[in-house]
């Protein structure tokens, strides 16, 4: 996007320390970079009040490389935030100066109201109108805070951090049980999120759902907005949380000192359930880092639609013409409407980012632009929507392309999408259809295309008189194709006028 300057931020957690290039202050912002070191600060936080040593030495030298990685990358700022460990240390304010004249930047020590606010604001930022509680699961603390669309709640911070917790609890999950029951207890306006979402922040609970996936055999292995039931996965959560790590499918995807920390991790989750009473689990990619840009933003930029956002901006990148991909999006509201479809507020955006993504595979060989689009849709880092949305868009642009009869296309979209979404991508793909052979791709004719409900109880679609030479046999047979999907009668004709 020539509109954009990279900018850099540093998260300098009680266990990780990352670093992030985005592609710019953005309402759906693009990583240009991404890399982590496992520091473990605050490992030894409770018995000595201090961070660990060799952490610091590593972190320290780390800070040079995050430098110059930030600059090679063209970033215009560096933004540099900390958290519990390095406010809570005693030695915390001497490793902040040290980091400051490495980084040649000032650092923010967030306080613990801070790093809820940030948390919220990043679920506000991956989530289209969340409503819940937000959990950020740390190495030294978990941040509490309730959320609804773009108010901010109650919010706390308690010290349950898988580092703090594994060294309080004397390697003991049972002690860490009790610690984090009579924690949570100070957070009594948690019983307000029954029947509520919980959204989960943090990489432990990240490696947690990254576990379930594997043991599950889910079928699409993209973090955010994965979803997890609190009452079918209790068992789950059980085991992790005793320990029960060793056998279970998938555990070698989790890094040693991840996976040391998943039963603290799923503890305090349980726990949290118990509080809570939460409707469903859902993970977070984003966080404190995706929030601080987020608050950066102007306010109009952070009420538009994530999901709208990143769809319109790759449209405007892939496309043959992005004002054709809009007109799309506009016009098949109209379809739906005309062909009795209802939508909620989802479907609808969902349908629309559909066909904003619709033409993104043009450049790819044709045998391929179907499997192609589909493989961008289904595993790229898209926000605001969920993973049976992901398969609808998916399989709608797959539609577009392979034609609408083929069962055997993508059998774990068509899971993922539930029977509901996976013939409404049909009917989505069977739109495109028509309207891409009308259009040729380009701008100008389909809001010309109109929906008209004729006596004989037919619907037909009209084209313009003066593109009447339009009218052909691929587009007839098209249009036939769409009536046996709709079971309509549906017919395809010139306008009078």
């Amino acid at each position: 996007m020539q509109d954009r300057s990279p900018v850099s931020v540093i998260d300098i957690g009680s266990n990780s320390i990352r670093l992030v290039v985005y592609e710019g202050v953005a309402r759906s912002p693009t990583l240009l970079f991404n890399e982590k070191m496992l520091a473990g600060l605050g490992k030894s936080i409770v018995t000595t009040g201090k961070l660990d040593p060799d952490g610091v030495s590593r972190a320290i030298e780390e800070f040079r490389r995050f430098r110059a990685l930030s600059q090679q990358a063209g970033a215009q700022s560096l933004h540099v935030l900390a958290t519990a460990a390095a406010r809570e240390a005693e030695n915390g304010p001497e490793f902040i100066h040290r980091a400051e004249e490495i980084l040649g930047t000032e650092i923010q020590v967030l306080s613990g109201r801070e790093e809820a606010r940030y948390s919220a604001y990043g679920i506000m930022s991956g989530f289209h109108e969340p409503d819940g509680i937000v959990g950020d699961l740390g190495g030294g603390s978990l941040e509490l805070v309730d959320v609804a669309g773009s108010t901010m709640g109650d919010g706390i911070t308690l010290p349950l951090g898988g580092l703090r917790l594994k060294e309080m609890a004397e390697g003991s999950t049972q002690n860490a049980a009790k610690i984090a029951r009579d924690e949570i207890a100070r957070a009594p306006w948690l019983k307000e999120g029954a029947g509520r979402a919980f959204y989960c922040v943090g990489g432990t609970w990240r490696n947690l759902a990254r576990l379930h996936m594997s043991v599950t055999k889910y079928p699409l292995q993209v973090m955010h907005h994965y979803e997890l039931d609190p009452q079918k996965h209790l068992a789950f959560l059980k085991r992790v949380a005793r320990g029960d790590l060793e056998k279970m499918r998938g555990i070698g995807r989790v890094s040693k000192n991840r996976r040391a920390l998943l039963p603290y991790g799923a503890t305090v989750l349980l726990e949290v359930m118990r509080a809570m009473k939460p409707s469903k689990l859902i993970i977070s990619a984003n966080g404190v880092r995706e929030g601080y840009l987020f608050s950066l933003l102007k306010e109009e930029q952070r009420r538009s639609d994530p999901l709208l956002s990143a769809a319109r901006e790759m449209a405007l990148l892939r496309s043959r013409s992005h004002i054709h991909a809009q007109e799309l999006a506009e016009w098949t509201g109209e379809a739906f409407r005309a062909l009795g479809v209802e939508e909620s507020e989802d479907d609808a955006r969902y349908r629309q980012a559909a066909c904003l993504l619709a033409d993104i595979g043009w450049r790819a060989h044709p045998e391929y632009r179907g499997t192609q689009s589909l493989n961008i849709i289904a595993h790229g880092s898209f926000s605001g929507i969920n993973h049976p949305g992901r398969a609808y868009v998916a399989l709608a642009i797959m539609f577009r392309h392979e034609g609408l009869f083929d069962d055997n296309l993508s059998p774990e979209m068509r899971q993922l999408a539930t029977p509901r979404y996976a013939e409404r991508a049909r009917l989505l793909g069977g739109l495109m259809r028509v309207a891409y052979l009308l259009s040729a791709s380009m701008p100008g004719v389909i809001p010309r295309l109109k929906w008209e409900k004729r006596e004989d109880g037919s619907i037909a679609l009209l084209i313009p008189r003066d593109r009447a030479d339009l009218m052909g046999e691929r587009p007839l047979g098209r249009m036939a194709h769409l009536a046996r999907v709709t079971g309509l009668n549906l017919v395809l004709d010139v306008a009078r006028e």
